[in-house]
């Protein structure tokens, strides 16, 4: 059986896109949904209106729980006027802004430093040319070193230790020693980042660059590296706000810091007052560069594998 056609006698035939299972008659933007279609959108709206308020009413309940614990305590009165002192807060400020811009520095230098250091022992370490067979034994046992030890206890045999040897070419402050100290372990961590992304490469990958002629150092850097980083982006970038943090350790070898200047503020007065107001400044260089890490995973994670698919936002 087939559909009559009504168009004039002469006229072009008719191209227009047509919905599948549809009338070829009917224009397609007469299509519409189906009522199941149309209760499935109203029956998930409705879920994530409710979600929605069972996370608003539960987040009331426990931020007013909390309030009131910390409000009625006994000793409120005298934490407020200890660490929550609007005066003291001002007072303090200029100098921990000051120093919080030495960690800025040491954060910067550190991390730009530490990630290239980081990507050239990464290199060497997945390397299997024989030659280069010492060079890939130090860097095992450089970072075997280094994410075994903490931090806080580089810092103190770096800055006690160099200095003993007095090297004159050496700088001993406290800045130069602590971001050393961070440098080395640091490039431990991001040496191992770095190598999770080469050995993420798939193999297909290089024996395709080599079959096109490439060499093995060509296919190192043309091939492999682009995509190694790009698949540790999101990790090397968590890593570096790790870094921004810990900056602040620097100050346990004397470096006037945000850290040490809320110390001085606070020596003398016992209001700690200033180190409140460093870690909020802390927190706020920290925050944006977290939730900008969060917004590229989600980007590239799974979140956006499920984009497309019916359904997807229920399944999270």
């Amino acid at each position: 059986m087939t559909v009559p056609d009504d168009r004039p006698a002469g006229a072009a035939p008719d191209d227009r896109p047509r919905g599948r299972g549809t009338d070829p008659r009917v224009p397609v933007d007469a299509w519409t949904l189906s009522p199941l279609a149309l209760d499935r959108a109203a029956f998930r709206r409705a879920q994530r209106r409710r979600s929605l308020l069972v996370a608003l009413v539960s987040t009331v309940l426990v931020v007013t729980a909390v309030v009131l614990v910390v409000v009625n305590a006994p000793g409120w009165e005298r934490a407020r006027t200890a660490f929550f002192d609007p005066a003291m807060a001002w007072e303090s400020l200029p100098a921990i802004l000051e120093g919080l811009w030495l960690n800025l520095r040491v954060w910067v230098v550190a991390g730009v430093v530490g990630t290239l250091l980081g990507l050239g022992l990464a290199v060497a370490r997945t390397s299997r040319v024989p030659a280069l067979f010492p060079l890939r034994a130090f860097a095992i046992g450089y970072v075997d070193l280094f994410r075994g030890v903490p931090l806080l206890l580089v810092l103190l045999l770096v800055g006690f230790g160099l200095p003993a040897l007095r090297l004159e070419w050496l700088p001993t402050s406290g800045a130069f020693l602590g971001a050393l100290a961070i440098v080395l372990t640091y490039t431990a961590y991001l040496a191992e980042v770095f190598r999770a992304g080469i050995e993420s490469v798939h193999p297909s990958q290089v024996a395709a660059a080599r079959s096109l002629g490439l060499t093995r150092a060509q296919t190192t850097r043309r091939v492999v590296l682009p995509q190694a980083v790009r698949n540790v982006t999101a990790p090397l970038a968590n890593n570096l706000v790790s870094l921004q943090k810990d900056s602040g350790l620097i100050s346990v070898l004397g470096a006037v810091d945000a850290i040490r200047a809320a110390q001085i503020a606070t020596t003398g007065s016992y209001n700690f007052t200033p180190y409140v107001v460093a870690g909020i400044l802390f927190f706020l260089v920290s925050f944006p560069l977290t939730r900008a890490v969060d917004a590229y995973q989600a980007r590239r994670g799974w979140g956006r594998s499920l984009a497309t698919v019916s359904g997807a936002g229920d399944i999270r």
